[in-house]
């Protein structure tokens, strides 16, 4: 049975509060909620506020306000990660008592020669867990998956990344460990995001075997780039989504993923062009990159 036309679709859009949304956001979050709903899927919203010293103030509330203004609706209550810790803290224990997880101390200026490898330095001194971050042994092994728009990745987890950290040295948790563990306890069958975490997949992938956990399926959606080849983001040439543009963003965004609107859609509201990309929707028409000039982000 493929998720794809199962009634047990489970999707998800899981917004950092670091910023507010922007039009690249709107594509990734566009793509997941249509590829939900065209299954007749679930479509859940978590919150991914780990980092409390990167969340700008008010922007939660931004987002909420604007996912609402641009017709997504999602279900049931919302999860912010940051009431989750208590599950990451007991999943990182286990994982460091059983050896399989270390402490490290290196700082950034000892990695830096390693372009972002970790050598093991601190692999097998046995340090212990406080004021230290909190590493993952990784196999010497590649792993690879076939993503519904990329098609087939692969990444060999020793020679690419190394051991990686799951806590940060300052106590937060990291990313890799709270989402495997979160799309796991939400039961998400189907992970829609954009291309820039296709490289953190494998990592993923890994924990999901180590701990006997499910793997959903991937689909990542290409990242918007300006003609000069910069990622649209939320510090370059990013304009934060506004209620008033929502219907002409929303075509923009659904022609930015392959999707063919007509012209009977210009000037429709949000909940008849919603129901259009329902209806319509073909992930097998979203192409692999996507370059969109700065006169049309706004």
């Amino acid at each position: 049975m493929t998720a794809s036309t199962s009634s047990a679709y489970i999707g998800r859009f899981a917004p950092t509060p670091s910023g507010y949304l922007h039009f690249g956001s709107l594509v990734a979050a566009l793509a997941s909620y249509l590829d939900a709903r065209a299954a007749g899927g679930r479509w859940l919203l978590r919150m991914e506020d780990l980092d409390p010293p990167r969340e700008e103030p008010g922007a939660q509330a931004a987002i909420l306000k604007a996912l609402e203004s641009y017709g997504f609706e999602w279900d049931g209550e919302m999860i912010r990660q940051s009431d989750r810790h208590d599950a990451y803290a007991a999943v990182l224990n286990r994982l460091f008592n059983q050896g399989l997880a270390y402490a490290c101390t290196c700082s950034r200026k000892q990695l830096e020669p390693y372009q972002g490898i970790y050598p093991g330095l601190c692999r097998n001194l046995g340090h212990a867990q406080d004021n230290a971050a909190i590493r993952l042994r990784v196999p010497e092994l590649e792993y690879r998956f076939i993503d519904r728009v990329q098609g087939e990745y692969r990444q060999h987890l020793g020679r690419e990344v190394g051991d990686f950290v799951i806590r940060r040295r300052d106590g937060l948790y990291a990313y890799q460990l709270a989402v495997v563990l979160d799309d796991a306890w939400q039961g998400i069958t189907d992970i829609v995001r954009g291309a820039d975490l296709l490289d953190s997949t494998p990592r993923q992938l890994y924990l999901q075997e180590l701990l006997g956990l499910p793997q959903p399926r991937y689909l990542h959606v290409p990242l918007i780039t300006q003609p000069d080849g910069h990622k649209l983001g939320k510090s370059y040439r990013s304009p934060p989504l506004t209620e008033d543009r929502a219907p002409p963003l929303l075509l923009r965004a659904l022609r930015a993923l392959g999707q063919k609107p007509g012209n009977e859609l210009e000037g429709a509201p949000v909940t008849q062009i919603m129901s259009w990309g329902i209806a319509h929707w073909d992930a097998s028409l979203i192409p692999r990159t996507l370059s969109v000039p700065e006169a049309q982000l706004s």
